[in-house]
């Protein structure tokens, strides 16, 4: 990184030539490289058209479904152990979601309906499928849910839910 100063002693007309000449510097340095593609014309430079046309066209339209599974029950019984949690797993989503998913371990915290800011071990499920399916794969997801709720005393399971591009 450049540091400009101005010499110590100059006044006037001097210090101002000096102050305004660091700061022409300091622009140009800031922004010449945005200034120099706007002169050359319209167009994008090449290495960045084939960049952004490689993005817009790569992968297919898919729906990223988030599911958060909070591990403290609510009714004062035992929380929700990894070992129970992964064989809800392999009953309820897996049959659902054959093709594959992700799980990621996390902490969370939420206001309860007393205002008491609780916080627990969570769970993370990401679903990814097509687009194209995301009527038929939303009844599946609401299945999970609510088999989670009620096996697990759950006041609910969060979803959370994007349109992404996918490629494999």
């Amino acid at each position: 990184m450049h540091r400009f100063t101005v010499p110590r002693g100059r006044t006037g007309p001097q210090r101002r030539t000096a102050l305004t000449t660091a700061a022409v510097a300091l622009a140009v340095l800031a922004v010449g490289t945005p200034v120099a593609y706007a002169t050359l014309g319209d167009e994008a430079p090449t290495a960045s058209r084939s960049t952004a046309s490689a993005l817009v066209t790569r992968g297919k339209a898919y729906i990223e479904t988030r599911l958060l599974f909070g591990t403290e029950r609510p009714d004062g019984g035992p929380d929700v152990t990894d070992r129970q949690f992964l064989a809800f797993i392999d009953a309820e989503v897996t049959p659902r979601f054959p093709n594959g998913l992700t799980i990621q371990d996390g902490r969370g915290q939420w206001r309860d309906s007393n205002g008491v800011i609780e916080r627990e071990r969570s769970y993370e499920l990401t679903l990814l499928y097509p687009a194209s399916e995301a009527r038929v794969r939303d009844a599946r997801i609401e299945r999970i849910r609510d088999a989670y709720e009620k096996a697990y005393a759950q006041d609910s399971v969060a979803r959370l839910e994007e349109r992404t591009t996918a490629d494999f």
